[in-house]
């Protein structure tokens, strides 16, 4: 007969080998399996220490890159614009840093800035349709029409294209007397507002800057399309026009330099440059409005709808084939 000291002792081989068996084989798997984790973890370091590297290397010569351009600019675009006035206008929200260097590499470019336009975030709200509307049609001349296809804003552009712009050199620098009061009218309802110099006396060319954030809401598509538009009615009236902004904003989808390039009609005579963040792109844009004098237009940058990052070199024995864009 087995007795009571037997069980007992089984009962405690029995579990004693269980415990035994259990740390055998959690110290068997662990060990592998540590050494495997400790590898894992020093390969990602190693390759985030490289990639590191790698990131400070690429900052290294961007900034190379741009100290470089930044030098050079001056005889980069040096007599590109000689005798051009050049209006500046803002849309709402463009940055004005950006801004305010691409002004300085325009006049480094021997034209001058006939003064700014800040067109105000009323300007494109669809309930101020009403407002422009009714100003156009109070203050342009006699002899200005519309199509009957024509949209609110691009009315407003024929309008203030008038009175900020002209294709005839013997009228820039002076105020067209039949919309003398266009401007101030449309400031009067908080639709802009002018800065730096004086506007009324016309310019030869017109930059755009496009918003640093895309337009949202419910009102998205209709905003971008009335800037669109005005775009495409103020190139009409200039010797060229250019809309520049940043890829990463206005040439990502829904971005106003996204939007016009993907507008078939506007695409054909406004050019757009999307790398105003960059010294290099600052003078692209001097480079896109002096082909616009040669009669011609383009996509440049590095965002979707770029054709290239900058216009052709153009050829010192071809003159420009036109006067307006």
């Amino acid at each position: 007969m087995i007795d009571f000291r037997y069980h007992l002792v089984s009962i405690v081989a029995i579990f004693l080998a269980l415990a035994v068996g259990i740390i055998m084989g959690t110290t068997l798997l662990q060990e592998p399996a540590v050494e495997l984790a400790k590898k894992t973890s020093d390969e990602l370091t190693k390759t985030n220490g490289d990639l590191r590297t790698e990131l400070d290397a690429l900052r290294g010569r961007e900034a190379g890159n741009d100290q470089f351009v930044l030098n050079q600019t001056p005889q980069l675009v040096s007599g590109d614009l000689q005798g051009q006035r050049v209006l500046l206008m803002d849309a709402p929200g463009d940055s004005a840093t950006y801004r305010e260097a691409q002004q300085q590499v325009i006049e480094q470019a021997g034209a001058v800035v006939s003064g700014r336009v800040s067109l105000s975030e009323k300007f494109f709200d669809p309930k101020s349709a009403g407002v422009i509307d009714g100003l156009v049609n109070t203050l342009k001349p006699a002899s200005m029409s519309f199509p009957p296809t024509a949209s609110v804003y691009d009315k407003a552009a024929t309008l203030l294209a008038a009175t900020t712009l002209t294709t005839d050199p013997a009228q820039a620098n002076t105020v067209n007397p039949d919309t003398s009061a266009v401007l101030k009218s449309f400031e009067t309802d908080s639709l802009l507002s002018t800065t730096d110099g004086d506007p009324n006396k016309r310019a030869t060319m017109v930059v755009m800057f496009a918003p640093e954030k895309v337009f949202d809401g419910d009102n998205a598509s209709a905003e971008t399309d009335a800037l669109v538009a005005l775009n495409a009615g103020l190139d009409q009236g200039a010797k060229g026009s250019v809309l520049a902004g940043t890829a990463a904003t206005a040439a990502a989808t829904g971005g106003a330099v996204s939007a016009l390039r993907d507008d078939s009609d506007a695409a054909k005579h406004v050019s757009t440059v999307d790398t105003l963040d960059m010294p290099a792109g600052r003078v692209v844009v001097v480079y896109a409005l002096r082909e616009q004098l040669a009669g011609k237009s383009g996509h440049y940058g590095i965002g979707a709808g770029a054709s290239n990052f900058q216009p052709a070199v153009p050829n010192a024995s071809t003159s420009p084939t036109s006067s307006g864009s």
